[in-house]
Formats: structure tokens, sequence, C-alpha cells
């Protein structure tokens, strides 16, 4: 059984949508079990409308609910021991769940994360990876948004991480990777950049196959299985990437209306536009992994409907399954074991190339 810890009291929406995304995936997964922390007063009646899902899992009430406005060290200070976002992450830690989804304020997710969870032993900062739909299937990019700014060291890091996840959800033995840049060229970026770049080619990992450099419209061609980059850049281009789905959405609904004529082509094409909108819906890829830590948390996007929490569930699901964790543990024991002078250096803040 897979135990996974749920803050029902997250999102845009709350337990009216969480709750009815737990018994969709408890259809699909019959060895899945979940802890659900929240208020009681708003998470049961949910509960009662679900009698089947009184059955593979247990309620946990908590008095305290992050808001989704909280400062994170608001959210520490008010949250910490108490709230439904803590008790589901610390439930991991505990090990009474294996993995935590949550729909709640990000910056708090986070904040609470790695305090009650930790980062890995070489990490220096976790990394927020996401599931990127692209024309050949999907890729990984991260990080999305938790580290504004990196240095070399940390873009290896993530690229071990991305490729860590890439390995679990994909089942490739091993995946593309490339570094996201203003060019494909050598020359080109920045210094940290350059310098990840030179260490990935040098470090020649069994597990990861390094691509070099890659663009932004790269990204949505599928051109490697994980694209690696700092936060800041990262949030703009998934927030870039969102908007401009919606945007074409509303394009494409507001020349089907247009004529008779464009409603009846509608008709006989609404096949194709039923895939076209499929492959468009970013709650299909929902569910931001927060990669680094000793253990799984998946954040939901605020706004997401049952099928888009259900579906980040599906995601911590099948990290437990295919052991992320080990996985990526022993892709960075075997980085620094074959590049010592690596994590050295880290700490004394010399750069240095793999191989040095």
């Amino acid at each position: 059984m897979i135990r996974i810890s749920i803050d029902a009291m997250g999102g845009d929406h709350g337990p009216s949508v969480i709750i009815p995304a737990l018994m969709t995936v408890a259809i699909r997964r019959p060895d899945i079990r979940f802890v659900i922390y929240g208020r009681e007063d708003v998470v049961r009646p949910e509960l009662t409308k679900f009698p089947k899902l009184g059955e593979v899992s247990e309620f946990v009430h908590c008095e305290v609910a992050v808001r989704m406005d909280d400062k994170p060290s608001q959210a520490l200070r008010h949250g910490r021991w108490k709230s439904s976002m803590w008790k589901a992450v610390e439930a991991v830690k505990n090990g009474g769940a294996q993995a935590c989804i949550s729909a709640g304020n990000t910056g708090a997710l986070m904040a609470m994360s790695k305090f009650c969870l930790r980062t890995m032993a070489t990490i220096d900062r976790p990394a927020i990876a996401a599931l990127w739909p692209t024309t050949r299937g999907e890729s990984v990019v991260l990080d999305v948004g938790a580290t504004i700014g990196a240095d070399a060291h940390q873009l290896i890091d993530f690229a071990i991480l991305g490729t860590g996840m890439a390995r679990s959800v994909f089942g490739i033995e091993r995946p593309s990777v490339g570094l996201l840049n203003v060019g494909v060229e050598e020359i080109k970026g920045q210094e940290e950049v350059k310098e990840a770049g030179r260490m990935l080619r040098e470090a020649n990992m069994a597990s990861m196959n390094y691509r070099g450099f890659v663009e932004g419209d790269d990204i949505g061609k599928g051109t490697v299985d994980v694209v690696v980059t700092e936060g800041f850049a990262g949030n703009i281009a998934l927030k870039t990437a969102e908007g401009t789905a919606r945007q074409i959405a509303g394009y494409l609904r507001a020349a089907m209306s247009r004529t008779l004529m464009a409603k009846i082509g509608y008709v006989f094409a609404k096949g194709a536009f039923d895939r076209l909108r499929e492959k468009m819906d970013v709650g299909r890829s929902n569910g931001g992994v927060f990669l680094g830590l000793n253990g799984i948390v998946v954040k939901s996007h605020g706004g997401a409907d049952s099928d888009g929490f259900a579906a980040a569930i599906e995601l911590g699901y099948d990290m437990v399954r295919n052991n992320l964790l080990d996985r990526i543990e022993a892709d960075l024991d075997l980085f620094h074991a074959r590049n010592p002078t690596a994590q050295a250096n880290r700490k004394s803040g010399v750069a240095v190339d793999a191989e040095e």
C-alpha cells in the first residue's frame, strides 16, 4: 500500500475539489491509502458524500489552515506543528505517509517542507519541477520558482534531480538533459550556465545523456527529456506557456462561434479540437514536485479542478511507486564519488571543472 498525506485546506476551492479527487484516484489505484488533514467542520461534510472513501482513508482534525496570502514566515510562525499543511508534510517525515500533496500557498509549503524534511545531504537548495506538455509527449522542467538565481553547482544538482524524476515518471533509463540558454553555442550565456555545461559534459554520467544547451522554443518541442534552468527564468517560462495556452483556446472559441459556417465546421472537426484541448489543458500536467528534500512533496495548482488535483496525487503516487528518492540519492552519490572536488569547492565557494 502507498500512503499519501493530503492537505485538504489548500487551494482556491479546498475540500469541495480535493475530496472528489481522492475518490477518483482511489478507484483508479486500489493500493492507495490517504491521510487527510483539515478542519472537521469543513472537510466532514464533503467526506460524507463519498462513503467508500472512508474505507481507504483516515481523517485528522487540524484547527489551523494556512491562507493563500500568508507570507512563508507567517505560515511557519502560526502554522508550525498544528496546521493541516504542516501535519501533511510531517506525516512524510514520520513515516505515516510516503508523499504529501497540497494545493496551498506555494511559499508556505516550501518553507514548511524545507524546515520539516530538510534537504538531501549534498543539496544546497531544493527545486520545483514541472511536467511540461510537448509535441513529443512530456518533459521535466526545473526550477520553475523555488530558487531565484543559481550557480553552476546548483544547476548540476537540478540536472541530477530532474534526471531522477524523468527516470521515475517516464521510465527512461538515461534521460536526455539540456541547460536552458540564450543560444545553443558553447560561448553564449552566463558564466554559471557555461560552467555547469562543462562540468556535466566531463562528468559523463551513466544515468544522464547531457545534450548541451537548449533554447526556449526547445521546451515545447520536447528536444530533451529534462530542461534545467534557475527559478526566475523557469517561472516566467511556465507562466508564459500557461497564458499562451489560454490565449489560443480563447482565439479558437471566438473563431468557431463567429459565423454559421464556422459553427458547422466545428461540428465536423470536433474530434480534432477535443484532442487539441486535451493537449493544451494545463490541468492534465498539474503538480509541481519539490525535489531535493528528504521526502516527496507535490504542489498542486491552487486553481486546479478535481481532475487536476487527481493528476497531482497520481504524480506523487508514481514517484513513490518508482522509488524516486532512491534513484536521486544513487545519482548524487555517483556524481560526487566521481567528482570529489566538486562538493569541496562548493563549500569553499571556489568554481572548478568537474575533473580538474
